[in-house]
């Protein structure tokens, strides 16, 4: 039977505890510091200086000139934004005044100036043919209208009949429903001979509530101001009031052709603040373009229909009109920034870590392209041995001595690199 292994004194085992432990303690207060080796290579100093000045260059001249990023930054104002339009305008049988064609009335931030209608009047409740547009309408005979079908792209609840067309030789379904339909009587009335004079005020005003930032787009005058001028960007800055023609020219497109189709322009005002300067440096700046997809015919252009009713002989009769127009959609965008210490520290420190990209590509450069790549690595890094204690024999874990020692003697070393 074998004889029992010694068990080790608890005070061997203490006292191994106690060195670890003040080890430990000696270790975390040791300061470590990396190893610096001066490699004596023109090339390879020319890569490394260029690079560190395109990360110093990008830095200065693009991080914190360009980006600002030493400011504390806030996207995204409190807006508002109040319109008013003013003019009159006529078509072939009236005159227009703005409550008829601006759509809505209240004035906000979208609206609708109607430039061509077709009206179709004089509707009341009844049975007609419907329109040639709607799908499956056309017929030969009432057989091909069924009775108490209703389209929901169609004017009305079929009656079963096939009835002749308004104009032409062919004929449609009947239908219960708002009659005369659309197609078979509408009259286009053309709004925009006067339009491009219309003037539309454009009153807004921002807020920045992290910065406790205010302003506004007008011009802080007690004076008839308003009453006098139209916007420039030069001389009239601050006077929002802008011709319909100028906000179209502005956007790139031919007024006529916009009005006989209708179409959605964008003004949008743009308020970059830099509040480390005086409020003054903090302008509007206005942009014009057109919003709707003019290119694709399925969904350009812009139009919508509204009613007018009243009563004839105690029936109910409307005036249906098909409204197209040009839509301003006023967009309100912009960003501010204001010095602060935490970017700044931020930044400088990242700046500062890119630097050091340049190292690491001439390290790269060395171990891997470089005649001389095995001296540098050498020199570079440090190869550690376990050590026995004292007293003890050599163990395996004892090494040869490191093939550094044989380089530290080398006279070509890395002044040869």
């Amino acid at each position: 039977m074998a004889a029992a292994e010694p068990k080790p004194p608890a005070g061997a085992a203490a006292a191994a505890a106690r060195r670890l432990a003040r080890g430990c303690w000696s270790a975390f207060w040791d300061y470590e510091t990396p190893k610096v080796i001066v490699v004596k290579n023109r090339q390879l100093g020319v890569v490394y200086r260029v690079v560190q000045l395109l990360i110093l260059l990008y830095f200065v001249w693009y991080v914190f000139i360009v980006q600002k990023s030493y400011q504390d930054r806030e996207t995204g104002p409190e807006s508002s934004v109040i319109t008013k339009v003013k003019g009159i305008t006529s078509s072939e049988h009236k005159v227009w005044d703005v409550e008829e064609y601006v759509k809505p009335p209240e004035g906000g931030s979208a609206f609708s100036i109607i430039t061509r209608i077709e009206v179709t009047p004089s509707q009341a409740q009844g049975t007609c043919p419907e329109s040639v547009r709607v799908t499956n309408a056309t017929c030969d005979s009432d057989e091909d209208c069924v009775a108490g079908q209703l389209d929901m792209l169609g004017n009305g609840v079929r009656t079963g009949r096939c009835v002749p067309y308004y104009h032409g030789a062919f004929k449609t379904c009947e239908v219960s429903g708002w009659c005369p339909v659309e197609d078979g009587a509408s009259v286009s009335q053309f709004l925009g001979k006067m339009a491009p004079n219309f003037t539309i005020l454009i009153k807004n005003s921002i807020h920045y509530p992290k910065f406790r930032f205010s302003k506004g787009n007008i011009e802080n005058r007690k004076d008839n101001y308003l009453k006098q001028c139209t916007f420039d960007e030069v001389s009239h800055l601050y006077c929002p009031i802008f011709r319909l023609g100028f906000i179209v020219e502005q956007a790139g497109e031919n007024f006529t052709e916009l009005a006989l189709k209708g179409g959605v322009i964008g003004v949008i005002i743009n308020w970059d603040c830099d509040l480390d300067l005086s409020a003054s440096n903090c302008n509007p700046k206005y942009s014009f373009r057109r919003l709707d997809p003019k290119h694709v015919p399925a969904s350009s252009g812009y139009n919508f229909r509204f009613a007018k009713y009243y009563k004839i002989n105690g029936s109910t009769t409307r005036t249906l009109i098909k409204a197209y127009g040009i839509r301003i959609d006023v967009i309100v965008h912009g960003q501010a920034g204001k010095f602060s210490l935490i970017p700044t520290i931020i930044n400088v420190a990242t700046a500062l870590t890119s630097i050091g990209v340049g190292s690491f590509l001439c390290d790269w450069i060395l171990l891997t392209f470089m005649n001389k790549n095995k001296v540098y690595s050498h020199k570079k890094f440090d190869k550690m041995v376990d050590i026995p204690d004292r007293g003890a024999e050599p163990g395996p874990w004892a090494s040869e001595p490191s093939q550094q020692d044989s380089t530290l003697t080398d006279p070509r070393g890395l002044a040869q690199l």
